[in-house]
């Protein structure tokens, strides 16, 4: 069986010597030895001052709207995984979507400004697959109408733009960490920001709202990353390069294999970006043969997925849906196909030829 991913698990001695650090200090929680480790360490590997770590990449989302007093309309994408708009939903604020664009799969900036009300107060919006969004525009747009800008990079870890770190774009940006993700703690998440003062708040809200017995200053949750899941990611830590540059050979073997085809279409790279290769989506001529293709796939233990789908805009529980056709045509046709560290040159050439074979 061939899913569209693959936990990377470290070699157990390494988890096995962070174990008995834990067994010797006791201390399972509340911002031990580990979490800080994994701290300084990630803001060296993200080449970032600081950033926190809290339990999951759904939380961090939370947390950056409650820490930036966000309220009333947040203008968002329609494509990204179902997390980014229910965290709107969970902070009782209203999702206003905004189509994306054909070429990069990322929010459109052409059509933010139209979208913009009195009642608008943010733009939270996600680097798709790791594609950076259009920053630059996004922020002109954001200093215009004095609007605060979350960006969602739960699939951007290490990603590059212009040469320097995706997250030091916007006011907060916000990773995911869970088992499926290019580097995992199990579950976990992380939020940056250039503002100390939104750091330090993110910190009171991700621990109750307190400091030590005494001091009870904020409402808060429990959003703290245990000494366990910490132990996880600094084994995995010291093997993400090794995991990106055989990602990044395989998602070139696909391109050699599939590029040809005028039916499979792939979002485009810019060229000022360092990519990390979280994922590999392509895009089918329609959706009857997305469905073909992945039947096929399936019949011989095959698990690509359909990510994202459905349209964000579409979902059930969302009040006013608005029509947003691009997003919606893409969110019909793309499957993320198998990616992993593990993944072998026979597996993508079988997997390839499938694909080919079934387009027949």
């Amino acid at each position: 069986m061939l899913n569209v991913t693959k936990t990377y698990m470290p070699p157990i001695e390494c988890y096995q010597s962070y174990l008995k650090e834990i067994w010797n200090s006791g201390q399972l929680t509340n911002h031990g030895s580990l979490e800080v480790k994994l701290k300084a360490k990630l803001a060296v590997k993200l080449e970032v001052n600081d950033l926190r770590l809290v339990s999951n990449g759904t939380l961090a989302l939370q947390l950056a709207i409650k820490a930036l007093e966000i309220q009333g309309e947040i203008i968002t994408t329609p494509f990204s995984y179902v997390a980014t708009t229910t965290s709107i939903l969970w902070e009782n604020c209203t999702p206003v979507f905004v189509d994306i664009e054909e070429d990069y799969f990322c929010i459109n900036p052409d059509y933010i400004e139209q979208a913009i009300t009195d009642r608008t107060s943010a733009i939270l919006v996600t680097h798709v697959y790791g594609y950076p969004c259009d920053v630059e525009r996004i922020q002109k747009i954001a200093d215009k109408y004095n609007l605060k800008i979350i960006y969602d990079a739960a699939h951007a870890f290490g990603v590059k733009y212009k040469g320097k770190s995706i997250l030091e774009y916007g006011d907060v940006s916000t990773l995911s960490f869970h088992a499926t993700k290019l580097f995992h703690t199990g579950e976990g998440g992380a939020i940056f920001s250039k503002n100390e003062n939104v750091l330090k708040k993110i910190s009171l809200l991700k621990s109750f709202g307190h400091i030590g017995e005494d001091n009870y200053i904020s409402i808060g949750i429990n959003a703290k990353m245990s000494e366990l899941h910490a132990a996880m990611g600094l084994c995995v830590l010291d093997k993400v390069d090794e995991l990106i540059l055989h990602r990044k050979k395989c998602s070139e073997l696909y391109d050699s294999l599939l590029a040809s085809h005028s039916s499979i279409t792939r979002p485009v790279i810019k060229s000022e970006v360092d990519y990390n290769y979280a994922y590999y989506p392509i895009v089918l001529s329609c959706e009857q043969q997305m469905l073909s293709i992945r039947s096929a796939l399936n019949l011989n233990g095959i698990y690509p997925r359909r990510y994202f789908y459905p349209s964000l805009n579409k979902l059930p529980y969302i009040i006013q849906q608005k029509n947003c056709p691009i997003s919606e045509s893409i969110s019909s046709r793309v499957l993320a196909l198998p990616l992993s560290h593990e993944l072998s040159e026979k597996e993508i050439i079988f997997v390839s030829k499938l694909i080919l074979e079934a387009m027949n």
